[in-house]
């Protein structure tokens, strides 16, 4: 309100100045420089204003302080050291080389000898040949560390006798040779020849995997049974390494 009631008399000021004029120049000069001086008065003023009004307020103590800054964290206690090894598989033992032939000292048995496996019967399979024997590879090679390593065949054919079907005249200390698939060949010698019934066959004692390494060579023998056609033993050498 103060500037605009200013402002009016700074544009009123000419008529006042005209009408002064006529009485006295000094008077008008008084009034001239009273003007200037309200107007020196009323800028000050209003240039203060702006200032004071711009800067920004007091701030509190309390505002200035930053506020509470959270507690640190605890520090985590330092885990052990835990030893890292490389994952190395267990490398698997080394396989017994397989027998490839068969030769008895003081016969004519000198065989080939084949892989074999387990029939759908439930018995180990014979090479159809009669001049092959078979190895059973599911149990110990020849030259194992512990268990019989086992090997079989036919006694006979329809018309004639096999090789084998001289086992049952085998010595003590006979020796039997065995040729090895990359490996030395193998000395053994005859510690015992059996008959045993095929109704009393025990396969826990002829199959078995741990004990002193011995050789088991097997055919059929005893009396042939037309009704079973069949022969009612197992004739079986046990052999063991020079």
């Amino acid at each position: 309100m103060e500037s605009t009631t200013t402002d009016q008399q700074v544009r009123n000021c000419p008529d006042l100045l005209q009408v002064a004029t006529g009485s006295s120049a000094a008077k008008a000069r008084t009034i001239t420089a009273a003007i200037v001086l309200a107007l020196m008065a009323l800028l000050s003023g209003c240039a203060s204003a702006p200032t004071e009004a711009s800067s920004p307020a007091p701030t509190t103590a309390a505002a200035a302080a930053p506020a509470s800054a959270p507690a640190p964290a605890s520090t985590p206690a330092a885990l052990p050291d835990v030893p890292i090894r490389q994952a190395t598989p267990t490398p698997a033992a080394p396989k017994d080389p397989a027998p490839r032939s068969l030769t008895v000292e003081g016969t004519t048995i000198n065989m080939g000898i084949v892989e074999v496996s387990v029939s759908p019967d439930g018995a180990m399979e014979i090479p159809e040949a009669f001049d092959q024997a078979g190895w059973y590879r599911h149990g110990p090679a020849p030259g194992a560390a512990a268990g019989a390593a086992v090997v079989a065949g036919h006694v006979d054919t329809t018309s004639d006798l096999a090789p084998l079907s001289q086992l049952n005249g085998l010595t003590a200390g006979t020796r039997v040779t065995i040729e090895r698939n990359g490996a030395p060949a193998l000395n053994y010698r005859v510690r015992s020849v059996e008959l045993m019934a095929k109704d009393k066959f025990d396969g826990g004692s002829l199959f078995r995997r741990d004990g002193p390494h011995q050789l088991k060579i097997v055919t059929c023998g005893g009396r042939w049974l037309d009704e079973k056609q069949d022969y009612s033993d197992n004739v079986i050498v046990t052999a063991e390494l020079e």
